[in-house]
């Protein structure tokens, strides 16, 4: 993932009315996503465009079958510094009561290293696994907004930093974000697409949120809010960071936009990012907070409509 530059401020919440479920109404079992994060780690480095991230793939397609949801495989060719390749967002749709759409999304690649493995264990795996988790924890629920999830190809720059290589007009990164929201101009359905909840790097052993400053503020206090009802106020901080993620093509296009990751995690984009630097407490922390606070951003939706 990502670039970030820090800027530590305070930061006053808007008090948003708690669902009233509280942390036991939470269908998100952590277990079954360390399960999944510990099957994907497994397979290796799964940069972009390789048989490693095809096997990822075929993986998360057989979880989703498995519960009966419908996975579309959203294909293009990304055109990168180091070639054309092929890239695939996967996309789950739970339909609800109205048409219209809450995103809850990540990146499924890994940083690709020419000198030293990589196995990601939260730099893409920790997304990925939270994701086929929490699919199956919402599709028990009743939604009034349908819910897409979306596992995006391509978040990592080819080249080692993020601004190595690319142009403001095509960067090298977050290739699968940009695709989606290109898909959604086109066909007409950016209107649809009414909030997306990005998950990234959400499995540090020394777990700390910071507040985004790239993020639109109201989605960020209600994922605050209810990580403060469930008892997690140490974990979401309420100091400020501005982060370059896969939000930001969403954002661009007006599409308002959070995203919840812990970039304070020494591992980052090294090969000691393993399943040793890792837990299963922020994805079970991350899976509750998500779903206790969907329920609000849709009530918020219904009452302003952005």
């Amino acid at each position: 993932m990502a670039a970030v530059v820090l800027v530590t401020a305070g930061h006053e919440p808007l008090t948003v009315a708690a669902t009233g479920q509280g942390p036991a109404a939470s269908a998100f079992d952590g277990k079954r996503a360390w399960d999944h994060l510990t099957r994907m780690v497994e397979i290796g480095p799964r940069p972009s465009g390789s048989p490693a991230l095809r096997q990822t793939r075929a993986y998360i397609t057989r979880q989703l079958r498995a519960m009966d949801l419908t996975v579309q495989e959203q294909t293009f060719t990304a055109v990168t510094p180091i070639g054309r390749v092929e890239m695939v967002n996967l996309i789950v749709r739970l339909p609800g009561n109205r048409p219209d759409r809450i995103l809850v999304a990540g990146h499924y690649d890994t940083k690709l290293m020419r000198n030293g493995v990589f196995v990601g264990a939260n730099d893409g795996g920790s997304s990925a696994a939270v994701l086929i988790e929490l699919a199956r924890a919402l599709a028990g629920r009743p939604r009034e907004f349908t819910h897409e999830l979306i596992w995006f190809d391509g978040e990592e720059a080819t080249c080692f930093g993020w601004t190595d290589c690319g142009t403001p007009s095509a960067p090298d990164h977050t290739y699968g974000s940009r695709h989606y929201v290109d898909e959604a101009r086109r066909a007409g359905a950016l209107p649809s697409l009414r909030a997306l909840v990005l998950v990234d790097m959400v499995a540090d052993r020394d777990l700390r949120f910071r507040r985004d400053a790239n993020s639109t503020p109201w989605l960020v206090d209600i994922i605050w809010d209810a990580a403060r009802r469930l008892g997690h106020a140490d974990v979401f901080a309420d100091s400020v960071t501005t982060v370059e993620d896969d939000h930001l093509p969403f954002l661009r296009a007006g599409v308002p936009a959070v995203d919840i990751i812990d970039l304070d995690y020494a591992p980052w984009h090294t090969p000691a990012d393993t399943l040793d630097a890792v837990d299963a407490r922020g994805l079970q922390i991350v899976g509750d907070v998500v779903f206790e606070a969907l329920p609000v951003v849709e009530r918020r939706l219904q009452q302003t409509g952005r």
